[in-house]
């Protein structure tokens, strides 16, 4: 009952002086909505980013060639560091052969399902008379193709025989036909375009059309015209025409759902550096997840944002400084007032409860209303951005704690020196 009433009398407090209240409530507001603005903004962009990633297969392992390093040093403390690769271009004997792939997944079977293969052939101009698109052409074999989880718009994607039979067909987004077919999918099913790679012309017939939109990490031109895409083609086409026979520089690892990909990582690159790549003077196997990657932009987006709300949080002690100013000089006016309630039999206990809740209440009202401009900028910010907004529940709850410090910790002074007047001087004051 008593919290109640002195909330009542601290919100009377607040409405006899409107200006005073809200001029004093201006950097607790500030403050808090600056914390909540950039702690949901990190908020918003790190899942976004973390669920794009989680999409293109949180659980692969991306597996390459490493040049190795060439010099050692030991420290007094026994840590190795090594320093600089070995610089050398990579052979046919270095490269990752099938065979190697195929002792893999019989070294883990119960963790590897598969392999993602790609060959990439570079960027070339397909023409059509004197239309022209942009492409990156790629080899993939069934399991890259698959993983890319392109939408079919027309036509069907690259079958068995194609890769088999290594047929010169490829996969093309709508933007590419687009620009050469004037935007008519069906048209372009069964169509042959020439695509010019290195001053060299060669001749693809398209069997399939997939939505650009879903299709990844493609160069995006201000210019649609301009704009270019993926050209999925079968990957012994592809290693056909770079005449690369020999093997592959780097491979994806498709892993079981319930595998740990971090120690599948280690074990794989283990189990490779030392059967196959023990004696290769310039080159080792490196492992990577996508797993250790979102775990590292994900606090790497945390640490940034932490830091840049710490910053922003420094207005709050501001704020806190406005309360206390705020509260002494409320004390100065309401000496009369103290005087009387000492000497009808208020304990000091009462009057110091009385204006630390008013100093609370206070704080609470503009940590409100701060919430509340806070979300309403970083949804506004984050819908910009074209990221889902999602507000930071710890920044909320952190915001309103610290709103309830404040009130404790720089009205405390003001309400400690309310309790202390003396109830005669406080009665004869003007």
């Amino acid at each position: 009952m008593l919290i109640w009433e002195n909330i009542l009398l601290a919100l009377s407090g607040l409405r006899s002086n409107k200006m005073r209240s809200l001029l004093t409530m201006l950097g607790i507001i500030i403050g808090i909505a600056s914390v909540i603005a950039i702690m949901t903004l990190g908020d918003s962009i790190s899942s976004s980013v973390t669920e794009s990633m989680a999409s293109m297969g949180a659980n692969h392992i991306t597996v390459g060639l490493q040049q190795k390093s060439t010099t050692t040093s030991v420290t007094g403390s026994g840590m190795t560091f090594s320093f600089g690769p070995r610089m050398t271009e990579t052979t046919e004997e270095d490269l990752v052969t099938e065979k190697m792939l195929e002792d893999l997944k019989i070294r883990f079977p119960e963790a590897v399902t598969g392999y993602a293969l790609s060959e990439n052939i570079g960027t070339g101009t397909a023409r059509k008379g004197e239309l022209y698109a942009y492409v990156n052409a790629v080899g993939v074999n069934d399991e890259n193709l698959e993983n890319e989880n392109l939408t079919l718009l027309a036509g069907r994607k690259l079958s068995d025989r194609d890769q088999q039979e290594a047929r010169r067909v490829v996969m093309v987004s709508d933007l590419f036909v687009n620009n050469l077919f004037g935007g008519d999918t069906g048209k372009a099913i069964g169509q042959s375009v020439d695509v010019l790679f290195n001053n060299r012309y060669y001749t693809y017939t398209v069997v399939g059309v997939y939505q650009y939109e879903n299709a990844g990490m493609e160069f995006v031109s201000s210019s649609e015209q301009d704009t270019q895409t993926s050209m999925y083609l079968p990957i012994q086409t592809a290693r056909d025409q770079t005449h690369n026979r020999a093997g592959y520089s780097q491979f994806t690892v498709l892993t079981a759902k319930d595998i740990s990909a971090a120690e599948l990582c280690t074990k794989i690159e283990d189990y490779m550096n030392g059967r196959y790549y023990r004696d290769n003077d310039s080159f080792e196997i490196s492992a990577m997840s996508m797993e250790s990657v979102i775990k590292s932009m994900t606090e790497m987006l945390s640490t940034v944002s932490l830091a840049i709300a710490a910053i922003a949080g420094i207005s709050l002690l501001v704020g806190g400084i406005g309360v206390m100013n705020i509260m002494l000089v409320s004390i100065t006016e309401r000496t009369r007032e103290i005087g009387t309630r000492k000497a009808l039999g208020a304990t000091n206990g009462f009057i110091r409860f009385q204006f630390i809740m008013e100093a609370i209440v206070l704080c609470m009202i503009g940590g409100v209303i701060g919430i509340i401009a806070g979300v309403g900028v970083a949804s506004v910010v984050t819908n910009l951005m074209g990221y889902a907004v999602r507000p930071s529940v710890s920044g909320i709850v952190l915001s309103v704690s610290f709103s309830v410090f404040i009130g404790v910790f720089f009205g405390y002074y003001p309400a400690n020196k309310a309790a202390k007047l003396n109830p005669i001087e406080a009665l004869r004051y003007e």
